[in-house]
């Protein structure tokens, strides 16, 4: 055993500090006596928020998932579709025209049916396009692993490419071409 320094005198000089261990320092840093730190909000400047329940964790995750993403655009294209086919059904003056019988008035019945036969035509179509684009953009974006601009250009690309290719490999490629250049702009514009 070492001997032990005697204390030193009053008034006389201190003895000097010990010299600095570095493996006790790196214990403290990135070993295992290192405590985590709790990062309060308030302290950030941040509002400060409870943590999130299980509950609370098992909707977002639900809510993050594609097949919500899908199911929230496939519903919310039918509404807008429907609203878009009934608004120019009504400014269509060929609503309830019949081609036998050009001089002849349609029946506010026979309107209405045709409004609601182009509402449900546009409605169905804007679903599946909306379904299309949602659920390859969540799938693209789960890919790659990141959320930016390119995600939604990638998959407009695909969604346009898809609805395109059923007319020939030419109307695809436009297709990809117009709905890549159409998802750029609206990204760009609302980021």
């Amino acid at each position: 055993m070492a001997p032990v320094p005697p204390p030193s005198a009053p008034g006389g000089p201190e003895p000097p500090p010990p010299p600095l261990q570095y493996s006790l320092l790196l214990q403290h840093l990135v070993g295992e006596q290192r405590r985590p730190r709790a990062w309060d909000p308030a302290a950030l400047g941040g509002i400060p928020s409870p943590p999130k329940s299980e509950e609370q964790k098992m909707v977002e995750r639900a809510m993050e998932s594609c097949a919500f993403k899908a199911a929230l655009a496939c519903v919310g294209g039918f509404v807008l579709g429907g609203a878009f086919g009934i608004f120019t059904a009504g400014i269509d003056t060929n609503v309830g025209f019949d081609p036998k019988d050009p001089y002849r008035t349609p029946t506010a019945k026979e309107v209405l049916k045709d409004m609601g036969q182009r509402g449900i035509s546009y409605a169905k179509n804007f679903a599946i396009v909306g379904a299309m684009f949602s659920c390859t953009e969540c799938v693209v974006e789960s890919y790659r692993g990141k959320s930016d601009w390119k995600n939604s250009v990638i998959s407009g690309c695909i969604t346009g490419g898809a609805i395109g290719f059923r007319a020939g490999l030419k109307a695809g490629v436009i297709g990809c071409g117009g709905f890549a250049a159409f998802s750029a702009a609206i990204d760009y514009y609302l980021r």
